[in-house]
């Protein structure tokens, strides 16, 4: 029973798809040849605009006694990639472990 009802289903499903490809757009025997746009305004070179500051009305400024910030602030001290892997692993092993393992069998 359980097959007659699914294989029923798919027919049904496979007939609907096929007649909504019948029934929507229908191809006509006539070709359509395909033509591009023209567009008659073709590129020409024309003068440039005029010459514009983008620094109309700001003044330069100076700054006189000032030390940048990089100056000031200490270099991180270098670590190669080898000492940090080390360290983890150090930690990993001194870790606390789980004293109870839990699984679940059913």
């Amino acid at each position: 029973m359980k097959r007659l009802v699914l294989l029923s289903a798919i027919c049904l499903a496979c007939s609907a798809g096929a007649m909504g490809q019948t029934l929507g757009y229908v191809l006509s025997s006539q070709p359509v040849v395909f033509t591009m746009p023209e567009h008659p305004q073709h590129a020409s070179q024309t003068p440039l605009a005029p010459e514009q500051s983008l620094l109309e009305h700001s003044e330069p400024v100076w700054g006189h006694g000032e030390r940048p910030l990089w100056e000031f602030m200490p270099e991180p001290p270098f670590v190669c990639l080898g000492d940090v892997a080390r360290s983890l692993r150090q930690e990993h092993a001194t870790a606390k472990k789980a004293t109870r393992v839990w699984s679940n069998e059913e």
